[in-house]
């Protein structure tokens, strides 16, 4: 395998002070610097809800420069994916800020995330087609959460447009999308939503409404237990030898959660890097989650 990547869905949290960044904090600390000695990759959801501004993303290459393999994978905003409302000044916008990480060699791929309410039929598979035609020039992966898209027709469709098709971890409620790993290229892109099904059941019901953070947040509290761990480190290993590059994402982020378990899967996976020393993990995370201590680099 070229290379494996695993870290999680944002850096910038307050709940990960003292479960992963320090809570004293010097004037220069930057915390996207402390997460890229860490992790080589991050899954940047700030470009869901705002677009990014070019000053921005320079910014964070010029943060990770001593960081020879660090990625940014880059969640398309919902004015494409979930409000379907967007004009070509926004379209260029995003295609600014791929092109900024993509010469400066950060670029992982454009994820496509669209929600459970968006199931198969023929609109929105025509819309899918547009967005992949608008994007053509990018390597893009595709999260759906409806198992109406998991036939043998949009299969094909993704792999004729070179598109990775997400692996998605989440409570196995109604109609979603059960973990399981679809090869549609030779890269792998694994998401992991946590298993919160009360949580996950709640959110649902808020869809489309105005939440805090904290309501936003409710369905991804969860923490993955060691056994469930390598539950998923054995599906994954279905299509290991048949990819080349594997990004494994973990978004249940509340209270640095998503830290702990992109740490253990580090240590799971770490004859897939050719690893045979312990994870690096800082005092806060080891004080926060004790079960990591077994794994740690003292």
């Amino acid at each position: 395998m070229e290379k494996l990547y695993i870290g999680t869905a944002g850096w910038s949290y307050k709940d990960w002070i003292d479960s992963f960044y320090p809570a004293a904090q010097t004037k220069n600390f930057d915390w996207l610097q402390f997460y890229a000695t860490y992790f080589n990759v991050v899954e940047v959801n700030s470009s869901y809800y705002t677009y990014l501004a070019p000053r921005t993303v320079e910014s964070w290459i010029n943060k990770v420069e001593e960081q020879d393999d660090f990625l940014f994978t880059i969640k398309l905003h919902q004015d494409f994916t979930h409000k379907r409302n967007y004009k070509s000044e926004q379209i260029l916008a995003v295609k600014n800020v791929l092109d900024k990480l993509n010469n400066a060699n950060r670029f992982g791929g454009l994820l496509l995330q669209f929600p459970y309410s968006f199931s198969l039929n023929k609109e929105n598979a025509n819309y899918v087609k547009t967005l992949f035609e608008i994007f053509e020039d990018y390597e893009k992966f595709i999260e759906v959460r409806h198992k109406s898209w998991l036939i043998e027709r949009f299969f094909n469709f993704a792999a004729k447009s070179n598109c990775t098709l997400c692996a998605v971890d989440q409570p196995n409620i109604g109609e979603a999308v059960e973990l399981k790993p679809y090869k549609t290229n030779d890269t792998l892109y694994v998401r992991l939503h946590g298993r919160n099904e009360a949580g996950w059941k709640q959110s649902l019901g808020n869809f489309n409404k105005e939440q805090s953070y904290e309501q936003q947040s409710q369905r991804y509290e969860y923490l993955y237990s060691p056994g469930e761990l390598l539950e998923i480190e054995h599906i994954i290993k279905e299509v290991y030898d048949t990819v080349k590059k594997v990004f494994i994402i973990f978004n249940n982020h509340p209270h640095g959660n998503a830290v702990a378990n992109a740490f253990e899967m580090l240590h799971n996976l770490k004859e897939r890097i050719k690893s045979k020393n312990k994870i690096k993990i800082p005092q806060t995370t080891l004080s926060a989650y004790p079960r990591l201590s077994k794994i740690a680099l003292h």
